[in-house]
């Protein structure tokens, strides 16, 4: 059975805090798109990276890694969940994975809320290691996401782009839906 890995972005540490918000790993499209992948017998697992407000990336790779990467794991990765498998897709040069989407991806280019989890050189080939690499984009997302796509297509070799109109960042606020058939669609 296929897999697939749902990394979620960061929190801002009220949000991570409130009862009133769901788990990381439980907003916005994340419980659709995993029962999604379920449903068609691709085993979905959405890590929970404990205190994801500060990034740490040795914690974000233990979570990540407690799951079977294969050539044919599909992996998506939202906001600072993107960037974290940039760099790990670049550090990693000799694993291939299956599909890889990232959902308005962040490496906050301007180091306003990260310390060293960015710290890393993008390998410009990573796409080569898996079976389809895309980035989606919205046309309205904020001025950090918007510098770091800019970054990723000028420095990635052989992805695809998915730009939208009116989505935000991508979250349940933006897109008024839990639901993100776009993505699945492309995954599957």
């Amino acid at each position: 059975m296929k897999n697939a890995i749902i990394v979620h972005g960061r929190p801002d540490k009220e949000e991570y805090y409130d009862l009133k918000y769901p788990s990381c790993s439980n907003s916005h499209w994340y419980p659709w798109l995993q029962k999604e992948l379920l449903v068609h017998e691709v085993s979905a697992h959405t890590p929970e990276i404990p205190h994801a407000f500060e990034p740490d990336y040795q914690i974000w790779t233990r979570e990540f890694e407690r799951y079977e990467i294969t050539s044919e794991t599909i992996l998506v990765g939202h906001s600072c969940g993107g960037g974290f498998l940039i760099r790990w897709l670049s550090e990693h040069k000799d694993r291939s994975v299956g599909k890889v989407v990232l959902v308005a991806p962040w490496l906050d280019p301007d180091r306003e809320s990260t310390t060293d989890f960015f710290d890393f050189e993008i390998n410009s080939t990573m796409p080569q290691h898996t079976a389809s690499f895309t980035i989606f984009h919205s046309d309205n997302d904020s001025a950090s996401i918007q510098k770091t796509v800019k970054i990723l297509r000028n420095k990635i070799i052989g992805y695809n782009f998915r730009e939208f109109h009116n989505y935000g960042h991508f979250t349940f606020e933006d897109m008024k839906t839990t639901e993100f058939p776009e993505l699945l669609k492309t995954l599957l």
